[in-house]
């Protein structure tokens, strides 16, 4: 089977082939998801947008990726990672190209808010990845595709505009941002035709149902639906930024739909949970088949600190550098692009320490790690030499990117059917973290900002001693009603 294969990063074949063409998708989607960024000032120009409505680009760009990725997770599990990557990346190229002719800062609004599904594309690879590397290379194989294809987000930076500029005239953005369209589009038909969901006789588990994430005792439910909580608070936090109380996108009226919407969709989105998971409150589940819930919860918190706080220190980095030591914003950015560049290494790092020596001791002296640096971060002030607040930044950036590739290191080995739904609910915990951080940014100074990500890192190792080092095998029951033991150590 291809799994016994050589893992070598020069192949095109079998498994390797399968990473290559997942981690150029997850990097496509990323390149389309901040397309937007690196030419912010052209489209403010050629819009007419006020700076807050600028702002509220960004904002809305990630609006959608909360609940984008539980949706996507749900899909990949039901019908495969070939069928929905390829989907996404179709479908996602019709707001890019609605985005890129944008003639009306409405227009523009509704564009970049349907783009945020784009975000979600990361959670498919994560499934895909995991059905063709034994648990061994697993933590590596993920690191490599999350932290390529994150990279995504810098190439925009660096190439877009220069095309822009190539093209010439007020259009040339617009030019720019309809190529990373055409790309979606081109590699989704790629994809489709290169790759399949499982090495040639395995079995590809689904979930019983979908609509909701299986859990296998009644307080596993009740830990379920306690987690959800912050995804709604973070949509909330989302809708109140978009009102008069915020940016004045949206009207008093309209934020009070909103509420009252996010509301009702709890109720549905917990009723739905029930509905999925009725049977546990009837007849317990065999031992064999059984999780514990609490695992994904200390990835979710895991996530909302590393992810999160790399969203939003990236956000805020170029400004802060430049305010703090004078920069002009042109070095500024160059400086702050080096927290970005550390993903080509350090997320595949992190994956494969955590193969070597073990899941939970990695991500304990990771989470440390990523709090120290914060701490470090917030002391950083004029009196300092850029070059030191520079190898800081990248310091603690390497925690940062190594702790998630050591989360999505365990992710995968929890419960093969459902690794969609869990690496979407992880996956829009990053995002919720984003959202918070962003919020108390907008509040406090800088250094405070950082104090409050090193706190949440200090919360998130304490969690982290709650949770149990995969072990031994998982086991799933194929659709014969044979039971296939995994192996996950």
């Amino acid at each position: 089977m291809d799994k016994d294969t050589k893992f070598n990063i020069f192949s095109m074949q079998g498994k390797m082939k399968v990473l290559h063409m997942s981690w150029i998708a997850f990097f496509i989607t990323f390149v389309v998801w901040f397309n937007h960024a690196p030419l912010l000032g052209a489209i403010k120009e050629s819009l007419g947008l006020t700076a807050a409505q600028a702002k509220t680009l960004l904002i809305l760009n990630v609006a959608l990726t909360i609940p984008a990725r539980i949706i996507i997770g749900m899909l990949t599990d039901k019908f495969g990672p070939r069928r929905v990557y390829s989907a996404l990346l179709f479908l996602c190229a019709f707001p890019c190209f609605m985005f890129a002719f944008s003639t009306t800062f409405e227009m523009a609004a509704l564009s970049r808010l349907l783009l945020g599904f784009i975000g979600a594309g990361f959670v498919i690879g994560i499934r895909m990845v995991s059905e063709w590397f034994p648990h061994n290379e697993l933590g590596t194989a993920e690191g490599i595709y999350g932290g390529w294809g994150n990279f995504g987000s810098a190439a925009a930076s660096f190439t877009l505009p220069v095309l822009a500029l190539w093209i010439g005239g007020d259009d040339g953005w617009r030019y720019a941002i309809a190529s990373t369209g055409v790309l979606c589009i081109f590699w989704s038909f790629v994809y489709y035709n290169t790759v399949s969901d499982t090495p040639k006789g395995s079995t590809y588990f689904r979930p019983k149902n979908i609509g909701g994430m299986e859990v296998t005792s009644k307080g596993d439910f009740a830990f379920l639906i306690v987690m959800k909580l912050p995804m709604y608070f973070a949509l909330a936090l989302l809708t109140w930024k978009l009102s008069p109380n915020g940016v004045s996108l949206i009207s008093e009226t309209a934020a009070v739909l909103a509420y009252v919407g996010l509301v009702l969709l709890f109720v549905i989105d917990t009723y739905k949970a029930y509905d999925v998971n009725r049977e546990i409150f009837v007849k317990p589940v065999p031992e064999i088949q059984r999780y514990k819930f609490k695992q994904v919860a200390v990835l979710n918190i895991l996530y909302f600190a590393t992810f999160g706080s790399e969203l939003a220190v990236v956000s805020m980095l170029p400004l802060f550098f430049a305010e703090t030591f004078g920069l002009s914003a042109v070095v500024a950015g160059m400086v702050a692009s080096a927290y970005a560049f550390m993903n080509l290494m350090s997320r595949p790092g992190g994956g494969l320490i955590s193969d070597k020596f073990g899941r939970k001791k990695t991500l304990l002296i990771l989470t440390a790690g990523l709090a120290v640096g914060y701490f470090v971060m917030s002391l950083i002030d004029a009196t300092w030499p850029v070059w030191v607040a520079v190898v800081a930044a990248m310091a603690c950036s390497f925690f940062v990117q190594a702790g998630e590739g050591a989360v999505f290191a365990v992710v995968p080995l929890i419960k093969r059917r459902l690794t969609g739904q869990i690496a979407g609910m992880t996956g829009a915990y990053g995002n919720v973290g984003a959202v918070t951080y962003l919020t108390i940014f907008s509040m406090v100074e800088p250094s405070t900002f950082f104090l409050v990500i090193a706190a949440t890192a200090v919360l998130g190792f304490a969690t982290l001693l709650l949770m149990e080092e995969p072990s031994g095998h998982m086991a799933e029951v194929r659709e014969d009603g044979s039971v296939e033991l995994i192996k996950v150590s």
